[in-house]
């Protein structure tokens, strides 16, 4: 996949080709579906086809207070898009002149002077321009006196654990994440909720439990709810190599401001690995894979019931993921 962060090498894109646009946070199942219907236009045609984001999310510039949390890392956004068949990924640094522009002449400057698309596909809530003034009615008028055609995309549901039926948002996911039900976060995403951060020293305490573990550098993603979780870990020098990796090493997670039997409670992203072999685990950067909550943290009396907490969770943990790995 050919990724461009710069209006100048877009003329470097072969005219013709399908085009979808978004933030694309997460990469979920709507967005797949988005992706799978411009992926078979672009076959039918005989065309490439382009995926235009914005990085970072809009309202992290115009409105900081009011952004969302940040599902997936531009690195791993990138991978994703390429599995899902994008052709080219152009990134658009999202600075005040171009949040500023008019829907109008946001498609004349990128869509009808620099890609000049044959079709454009978009899910049904699609919006652009300043104050999102565009959507997907402004797309079809304007594309029908400039050369293009758009294609809309309906919403992607999917049956969460419980039985309910949801329609896939970037929104509902975090919210998901922010309840622990990653489990439900899985589903909607199409594979596990995978933090993406450098490995950094730990307090050496859960070492001197029996239960040592990679401890991870606060991410810009969404953390999980406090919890213990089951997942897997996946471990390297540089953060596009977890972000690619599929080595899926089984693990116990504990993440949150853990108050455990002290009065200190700083925040912790631990990852104990199950795997005998797992001490010749080396590298800078891990990507934690969260696959089903546990419980939630809380603070014990003393070492040896924490020890024993531990362990318990740990059996806990292998039997959940022996069914799914």
């Amino acid at each position: 996949m050919k990724v461009i962060d710069n209006k100048t090498d877009m003329r470097h894109i072969p005219e013709g080709g399908v085009l979808t646009i978004g933030n694309f946070d997460g990469v979920h199942k709507g967005h797949q579906k988005i992706f799978s219907k411009a992926k078979e236009a672009a076959e039918q045609k005989g065309v490439a086809l382009t995926a235009m984001a914005f990085e970072p999310h809009p309202l992290a510039v115009l409105m900081p207070e009011k952004a969302p949390g940040n599902l997936t890392p531009l690195a791993l956004k990138q991978q994703l898009l390429e599995y899902s068949g994008i052709d080219c990924f152009v990134v658009l640094q999202s600075k005040p002149e171009l949040l500023s522009l008019k829907a109008s002449d946001f498609i004349n400057e990128f869509l009808v002077q620099a890609i000049k698309p044959s079709l454009v596909v978009e899910g049904h809530d699609f919006n652009f321009g300043a104050g999102r003034s565009g959507s997907v009615e402004t797309l079809e008028r304007i594309g029908r006196d400039c050369g293009f055609e758009v294609v809309v995309v309906e919403p992607q549901h999917v049956t969460l654990s419980n039985g309910r039926k949801v329609r896939v948002s970037s929104s509902i996911i975090r919210q998901m994440l922010g309840t622990g039900k990653v489990n439900d976060a899985l589903i909607a995403l199409g594979r596990p909720y995978r933090l993406v951060g450098r490995i950094i020293p730990g307090r050496g305490k859960g070492r001197e439990l029996g239960f040592p573990t990679l401890n991870m550098e606060k991410p810009n993603q969404i953390l999980p709810l406090d919890g213990v979780y089951a997942g897997t870990v996946e471990v390297g020098d540089r953060m596009e190599t977890v972000c690619t990796s599929v080595k899926r090493m089984p693990a116990a997670f504990s993440i949150g401001t853990t108050r455990t039997y002290q009065e200190d409670h700083p925040l912790l992203i631990e990852a104990h690995l199950l795997d005998i072999n797992a001490k010749k685990v080396r590298g800078e950067w891990m990507a934690m894979d969260f696959i089903e909550f546990i419980r939630r943290q809380r603070r014990f009396e003393t070492e040896k019931k924490l020890s024993e907490q531990i362990a318990k969770d740990c059996e806990q943990i292998k039997a959940i993921l022996t069914k799914v790995l």
